[in-house]
């Protein structure tokens, strides 16, 4: 199927570019808060292209302005099937603002850097637009902001809990996760008239979440959560919820999901299983020119120059930490591509103008995840836990480093390239226990890594000191990071380097006080290390640790925790990290 772009090689943004490709109107419209860059590291350049590649005219509007009198809204005209909607990268809220609330200066992901040119809260400011220039054309939102705000969820900055985007956008169609399987499905589905049958088709959908005032009867395959109104009333209430939607998440064959909202329901459809690698070798291959769109004009996006030299691995993070989000975006089971596929993508890079040999990153999520799952597939079918390595590590789990090892070695191989660094972070806990490694490629990779693949300095996220706060974060006792830097010295002295371990810290994580903070800043492992990689919790949608914060609750108890939600307590949190 002959696939159209623009001479340059990208989708068209404009009316001209659509003119010279012969299209009267596109079938399907992205509209991002991102600047457009067509690379696998953006999901609407992913998205656009798995839509292009099953035969769709797709355009991207990137940054539309929604200020004005929207003719950023207007331009394209109509598509014929539907607008797909997305934040860009990150939630839009955690892109504006820092831990403090306080309105960042900069933007990674638009031209220069410069700020302000995204609404908060932009999957609800461009649908609600879109909804009223278009009210008859479906519109379908998806990305970050959108999967992780699919159900009742706290929303940090408001400092309050938000029902469902797709209450507040009016928004269709919600596809929560990595959707390329899921916008092809919907892109058939409204194709085919389908969509306008709500009480009999919506439920064949997988990954996909529509609100309507369809009453669910009750079934072995349905889970009814409380009410949003029951929620605002009763922060338990909220709690149970979310671990009934963590539980879901995690099961291997999910049930739909329905939360009654006002005088209607959300319904949150099960996911399509995991992609093999042949799917995700799919994606990857696509014609992408791994450019930003020539509308810019040689402009520099700081998220482009940091990834453009990067290469993905895997998706999935089996890991299973309270404050992050990967699991419930990615998926907790590790999809990896195939060596072949990474090999050839990496060969293309070679030839790109302006690389110099250096990849500057080989990862994903949690870099030494690579190829790693269970050893009986069976005894996964049947689990539901939420992590893989805590509070031990799952003996059912291959975590093998043989695999990832043979691909740093042909990658190596390849002419043209001089240096593979490894930017991504890693889980020590996969090679490492309190009494040494734990397999025969456990050295060798560690070794591997620090030789070969850091540039002097290996991050690590130890997160904090305190066990007690360590059990709310869902991480391994701190004695584990104390294994980790004797074995660190051992290597950097046995190959003559001057290397540093960095390690990654958080304060004010639910759990933690003040006393904790200045226990951490004592800690005599941390004698001699240079604590630069610190954050203040920021609370996000959809993780246990946002929940905590809310309630002020464990949620395995139920039982009060401490939780510190003042901004000059916080400040102080922070300030033990430069202690000395």
């Amino acid at each position: 199927m002959e696939i159209k772009t623009d001479e340059n090689g990208f989708l068209p943004t404009s009316r001209k570019e659509m003119d010279a490709l012969g299209w009267e109107n596109a079938d399907i419209i992205l509209f991002t808060g991102d600047a457009y860059i067509d690379h696998p590291a953006f999901g609407t350049a992913v998205i656009a292209r798995v839509l292009q590649r099953e035969g769709y005219r797709v355009a991207v509007v990137p940054q539309p302005n929604w200020r004005d009198d929207w003719r950023d809204f207007r331009k394209l005209g109509r598509p014929r099937l539907f607008f797909g909607v997305n934040s860009g990268a990150m939630d839009s809220m955690v892109n504006h603002y820092t831990a403090a609330r306080r309105l960042r200066s900069n933007d990674a992901y638009t031209p220069g850097g410069a700020a302000s040119f995204r609404p908060d809260y932009a999957v609800k400011v461009y649908t609600n637009i879109l909804k009223d220039l278009y009210p008859d054309v479906p519109v379908v939102i998806g990305g970050i902001e959108a999967s992780l705000r699919r159900l009742t969820h706290y929303d940090y900055w408001q400092d309050r809990l938000l029902p469902s985007i797709l209450i507040d956008s009016k928004a269709d169609f919600l596809i929560y996760g990595m959707g390329e399987k899921a916008s092809v499905q919907l892109a058939h589905f409204i194709e085919n008239g389908s969509w306008r049958d709500r009480q009999t088709e919506y439920g064949t959908l997988r990954q996909v979440a529509w609100a309507g005032p369809e009453k669910p009867a009750p079934a072995p395959e349905r889970i009814i959560l409380h009410s949003y109104e029951k929620c605002l009333n009763d922060k338990k209430a909220f709690a149970e919820n979310f671990n009934l939607i963590e539980a879901e998440a995690n099961r291997w064959e999910a049930r739909q999901i329905v939360e009654p909202c006002g005088d209607g329901y959300v319904y949150v459809n099960p996911p399509f299983p995991a992609c093999s690698a042949s799917e995700l070798d799919s994606y990857y291959d696509l014609p992408y020119t791994k450019l930003p769109h020539p509308r810019y004009k040689g402009k520099h996006i700081p998220a482009y120059e940091m990834i453009k030299f990067s290469i993905t691995t895997h998706r999935g993070c089996f890991g299973g930490c309270s404050f992050c989000t990967i699991a419930a975006h990615q998926g907790k089971r590790i999809q990896s591509r195939s060596e072949e596929s990474v090999l050839g993508e990496i060969k293309k890079l070679v030839r790109m103008p302006g690389f110099s040999g250096n990849l500057s990153d080989v990862g994903a999520p949690t870099a030494n995840m690579y190829g790693m799952g269970g050893k009986d597939p069976d005894l996964c079918r049947k689990c539901c836990r939420k992590s893989c390595l805590y509070p031990a590590l799952c003996p059912n789990l291959d975590h093998s480093h043989k695999r990832l090892l043979k691909l740093y070695e042909r990658i190596g191989k390849i002419e043209g390239i001089k240096h593979v660094y490894v930017g991504s972070g890693i889980r020590y806990d996969l090679f490492l226990d309190e009494n040494g490694f734990l397999d025969d490629s456990s050295r060798e990779y560690l070794t591997e890594l620090i030789t070969h693949h850091t540039s002097g300095r290996l991050k690590v996220a130890p997160e904090h000191t305190q066990d007690r706060v360590l059990r709310q974060m869902n991480k391994p006792g701190f004695k584990l990071f104390e294994r980790l830097r004797i074995e660190f010295d051992k290597i950097v002295k046995a190959h003559g380097l001057r290397y540093q371990l960095v390690p990654y810290f958080i304060s004010s994580h639910p759990g933690c006080t003040v006393k904790d903070m200045e226990m951490l800043s004592r800690h005599p492992s941390l004698k001699g290390i240079f604590m630069e990689q610190v954050q203040d919790f920021t609370p996000t949608p959809m993780t246990k640790s946002s929940v905590s914060y809310y309630t002020g609750l464990d949620l395995k108890t139920f039982l009060p925790i401490p939780v510190e939600k003042n901004p000059d307590r916080k400040k102080k949190q922070k300030s033990y990290f430069f202690n000395k």
